[in-house]
């Protein structure tokens, strides 16, 4: 499926440990952002971004595809029937541009959703993920082990988070969920090189992209 999607809704917050390392309250309904598609940029171009905009944080996520129309859905398992595949996504975010709107009580579109601020791996048949409470992912910087996500710790359940988005927004075929990054994040620096790892049923799929010199 190649359909441009007409938006990737992103969940903040998602996990207590990523919400506490930021010094923010752990949300009792689900925090959401959108990126336009605009934000997408091939994980083969590699990572880049106007360095007078300050530091870059790199915030790897599980990512759903949507394969099915999604709307004002109250079961989530039914929710869960509209996905069609996944992959390892990168949320990237201009920290200290974020920082300074937030200080400001401005919105952090600027930091969130700027050309080339969502990266994806290539997409995973669903049939791969066995337990949707039970997804393991990691990402390494230059060989060294930055996060470990497990949707066993995420604070809203995949198909209760699917449901909750579909009554604010409609999710359409080739539509992104981006389901939030667990603790770890940092500061990207030039040749980084980033290697992303998600555990199917049947192998463990492995993609690599690195940071614009």
């Amino acid at each position: 499926m190649n359909t441009r999607p007409s938006k990737i809704v992103c969940v903040g917050r998602s996990y207590a440990d990523h919400a506490k390392e930021l010094g923010n309250a752990v949300p009792d309904r689900p925090v959401l952002f959108i990126k336009p598609p605009s934000s997408l940029r091939p994980l083969s171009a590699g990572i880049a971004w106007n360095p007078a905009w300050g530091s870059c944080h790199y915030e790897c996520e599980l990512s759903l595809r949507i394969d099915q129309p999604l709307k004002a859905e109250t079961d989530p398992q039914k929710a869960l029937q509209a996905v069609g595949a996944v992959t390892l996504g990168l949320d990237l975010t201009l920290r200290d541009l974020q920082d300074e709107l937030k200080q400001k009580g401005h919105p952090w579109e600027r930091a969130k959703a700027f050309d080339g601020a969502c990266v994806l791996a290539d997409w995973v048949d669903v049939a791969e993920i066995n337990d949707w409470k039970d997804v393991h992912y990691t990402l390494h910087i230059n060989d060294e082990l930055r996060q470990q996500g497990h949707t066993a710790l995420l604070i809203f359940e995949i198909g209760a988070l699917l449901a909750e988005i579909s009554h604010s927004f409609s999710l359409e075929p080739g539509d992104v969920v981006m389901t939030g990054t667990p603790a770890g994040v940092g500061a990207l620096k030039a040749n980084d090189q980033l290697s992303m790892r998600l555990q199917g049923k049947t192998r463990e799929f492995v993609w690599s992209t690195f940071v614009q010199a």
